[in-house]
């Protein structure tokens, strides 16, 4: 075989590989993408459960770079802690190890990689087109239709290396007279060649083929294997220097890079042991047809030695991280609001990313409503105790107070929009009726969301236009208020809780219940303000009093249309909310 067609053979074969592990890593992403979200929430108990939920994930969707970027964004949002990405991190670089012992095992395989690849495509595809069958069974089919393309692949780059001619040998020998030298040249071999493919997988499945038609010696072969686990740290440095990523999430990308370049620098220094410890545990002698083991193991002895090395040390190492990765002034007390500029790599790990923003504004509507409510009860009451002459300076600076509604309302808008184009930009990918459904239930949760924001900036108003017009308000009204408000903030704190899981059928009745309870609070406000005003009060006093207490029951009515909609996600079954109960009978006392 000529030059031209073997390079055109094995880009060929390197590219059915690569959109195999695409196409099979987001069809099984898709198919089980919120089991891979409580997957990684598992990682709150410890470094070695993480270590655990990191292997798992990325064997998953075939990809540690992918379970790296997804754990990247998850801390910068502040889904995760940097102490509990680390642990993931190991795992996923064990994880990862996988690759290799599937390459290895086709390579020594009795029968053709062919006759394997062929059914699997067969079976798969029918399985992607059976119109009967749920999408999470699509979604499989196309797995192993992806599979089936790694394999050809694998066909192709291995039928790609040709067996080395007499001078081929020779100059490999010459190489090879390099001793150490020719290790640290295949160590950055094996790195630049992995970012430029971006995919250690992809270099491993060329190492082993041209390892075992003879082409490269063990040792060459572990150098690029270890250069691989360098070059794979590409898309984490991309992520750490991307725009929007805070100083925690950069740490986070670091931990991966240095924990892979530290890891291969001692390996390199211990070369000649380590490749020993590699001969021992895997006792065959090292010729072609069994290479692809030798390569793997060390591949999983590289990464699982790095993992037990570190594991006792993760604060250790955060701490590291931390002092050498130093915040910007005033980022802790900022939370900067960031969505990719680009789609992840399924519609699910989009919609998860989008959903850590949507519990941020809702935690943003809350701490609106909270500040709204010390407006109207605890400083319209010292108002009402102040003395005509002092109740100006009994009161805060409102103009200060309508400032940071404003900053606030301002922050949420520019949510609501970043939201809504990121999710209606989901739509136009590849979607399941089921996720296009979760993507519209989030379009409308958002725009309620804004709507509540909407509402504590028109209170804050209404405050400010009573201090403007020195308008006094009954102090029985004011104390009716405390109770009210009390009331709409459980059922934000009820919203909340369910915010990413959903409701059920009973749990929507008590919404419902809360909700009546709002607006037979309301009508019993607004009577005792028709009442007051039959008996002579301020009718400018009393009509802002009635346009207050409308503005929080539109509160409730947003907080129970977004519980409408939670109906229609998957609950989890939830036990009763006595917090509730207990609210329910504060409130009729009062």
């Amino acid at each position: 075989m000529s030059i031209l067609p073997m390079a055109l053979t094995l880009i060929g074969g390197l590219a059915l590989f690569m959109y195999g592990m695409e196409r099979s890593s987001e069809s099984i992403q898709r198919a089980a993408g919120e089991r891979l979200q409580s997957a990684l929430n598992m990682m709150t108990k410890n470094s070695i459960v993480g270590v655990l939920t990191g292997a798992i994930v990325t064997i998953l969707v075939q990809s540690s770079s992918a379970t790296t970027v997804m754990l990247i964004t998850f801390v910068n949002a502040g889904l995760l802690s940097l102490t509990q990405a680390i642990g993931v991190i190991m795992g996923a670089n064990i994880g990862t190890t996988l690759t290799g012992w599937i390459i290895a095992a086709v390579g020594i395989a009795k029968f053709s990689i062919i006759s394997l690849a062929v059914p699997l495509f067969g079976i798969g595809f029918f399985m992607s087109i059976a119109k009967r069958k749920s999408d999470s069974f699509r979604s499989y089919g196309n797995a192993i239709m992806g599979l089936a393309f790694i394999f050809l692949g694998l066909d192709f780059i291995e039928r790609a290396i040709p067996t080395p001619s007499a001078s081929a040998l020779l100059f490999l020998q010459n190489f090879s007279k390099l001793g150490y030298g020719a290790i640290l040249i295949s160590v950055l071999v094996g790195t630049v060649f992995t970012m430029l493919v971006n995919a250690s997988s992809a270099t491993l499945a060329i190492v082993i083929a041209m390892a075992s038609q003879g082409i490269i010696d063990f040792n060459i072969a572990a150098a690029l294997t270890l250069g691989a686990n360098i070059g794979t740290t590409l898309d984490a440095f991309l992520a750490s220097i991307s725009t929007g990523t805070n100083t925690n999430a950069r740490r986070a990308a670091w931990a991966h890079i240095l924990f892979n370049v530290l890891g291969t620098v001692w390996v390199v220094i211990l070369f000649k042991p380590f490749i020993s410890l590699v001969d021992w545990v895997v006792p065959s002698p090292i010729e072609p047809k069994s290479i692809g083991v030798h390569i793997a193991m060390l591949h999983t002895l590289f990464n699982t030695l790095n993992t037990l090395l570190l594991l006792p040390f993760v604060r250790q190492y955060a701490s590291f991280l931390e002092r050498i990765i130093k915040e910007k002034p005033g980022e802790a007390e900022l939370r900067t609001f960031y969505l990719p500029k680009t789609l992840m790599a399924t519609p699910e790990l989009s919609l998860i990313r989008a959903r850590k923003e949507i519990s941020e504004m809702v935690t943003l509507a809350r701490t609106m409503f909270d500040r709204s409510r010390s407006l109207f009860t605890e400083k319209l009451t010292n108002e009402s105790k102040a003395s005509p002459d002092t109740a100006n300076t009994a009161s805060i600076d409102m103009d200060a107070e309508i400032e940071w509604f404003i900053a606030k309302e301002n922050y949420a808008d520019s949510m609501h929009e970043g939201l809504t184009k990121y999710l209606l930009s989901i739509t136009s990918m590849d979607l399941s009726e089921r996720t296009r459904e979760r993507v519209n239930i989030k379009l409308r949760i958002v725009s309620e969301l804004e709507n509540m924001t909407d509402e504590c900036l028109s209170i804050a108003f209404i405050i400010k236009k009573k201090h403007d017009k020195k308008l006094e308000f009954d102090p029985e009204s004011v104390a009716a208020l405390d109770p009210f408000g009390e009331l709409v903030d459980e059922f934000l704190d009820f919203i909340a809780e369910r915010l990413n899981v959903g409701i059920n059928q009973e749990e929507l009745k008590i919404a419902s219940e809360m909700e009546d309870r709002i607006d037979d609070y309301k009508r019993r406000l607004k009577k005792t303000a028709r009442y007051r005003l039959d008996r002579g009060a301020d009718v400018r006093a009393e009509l802002l009093y009635i346009d207050l207490i409308r503005h929080i029951e539109k509160i409730g009515d947003c907080a129970y249309a977004i519980a409408e909609e939670l109906r229609n996600l998957i609950p989890e079954p939830k036990s009763s909310y006595q917090s509730y109960r207990d609210q329910e009978t504060k409130v009729q006392s009062t």
